[in-house]
């Protein structure tokens, strides 16, 4: 094991020692927005993920995800959020600047495209950092190794569409305020064995290490 993955495991496992001792445990915030979309969708992948976050890295977490609106105070107790869907996003104006504030205090959005919210999503989030575009996050970034390794980038999952499986991101004051997963749909490849039959045990092993590189990134960053 390298010497950066001993220092990871060694920062998880006293996170995790303070969280024993706290009755609010680690979890990820389900962001529901309105728009029509299904925001509920893949509604095994982070229970899932957060089992596997106490599994393999001892991580004390939550066993389920905490749903949170943009508008509920809620929502800054949350290093990481997450959104996933079929339709459409849409934030109001207030939920604009109210996402905003949560990225300004440090906080980080993993969207996911289920297949069908893309051109949604990427009006909306546009609108959150008009001055910031989502870009591609290249290869030998971290991110891609941070604890498994990624050589070629973001794994494909589903293939819907076709094309190449891209994780974009946004920078903002010198660090990524959202991840965003396009092409691959990681979510479905983290959901409970048998809901899609189609993904084969290894193609849900390399969505649910991707998912954990992410998590572990956000959380050491």
């Amino acid at each position: 094991m390298k010497i950066r993955q001993r220092l990871l495991l060694i920062v998880f496992l006293v996170l995790g020692m303070n969280a024993a001792s706290d009755p609010d445990l680690f979890t990820i915030g389900r962001l529901k927005y309105s728009g029509g979309g299904d925001w509920y969708s893949d509604p095994t992948s982070l229970p899932n993920l957060l089992r596997e976050l106490r599994e393999r890295f001892k991580i004390d977490t939550a066993r389920e995800e905490a749903v949170v609106s943009p508008m509920d105070a809620e929502l800054f107790q949350h290093p990481l959020i997450y959104m996933t869907g079929h339709g459409t996003v849409k934030f109001s104006d207030e939920e604009v600047e109210r996402l905003r504030e949560y990225f300004r205090r440090g906080g980080v959005l993993w969207a996911d495209d289920n297949y069908g919210m893309d051109e949604s999503f990427r009006k909306e989030i546009g609108r959150i950092f008009p001055d910031n575009p989502l870009q591609e996050i290249p290869v030998d970034h971290p991110i891609f190794s941070i604890y498994y390794h990624f050589p070629k980038g973001t794994p494909k999952i589903h293939e819907h569409d076709g094309g190449p499986p891209h994780l974009l991101g946004i920078f903002s004051n010198g660090r990524l305020a959202v991840l965003y997963t396009f092409n691959t749909d990681i979510g479905d490849g983290i959901e409970s064995e048998g809901v899609h039959p189609q993904d084969p045990p290894e193609v849900r092993e390399q969505a649910m290490k991707m998912a954990l590189n992410l998590v572990l990134f956000i959380l050491s960053s």
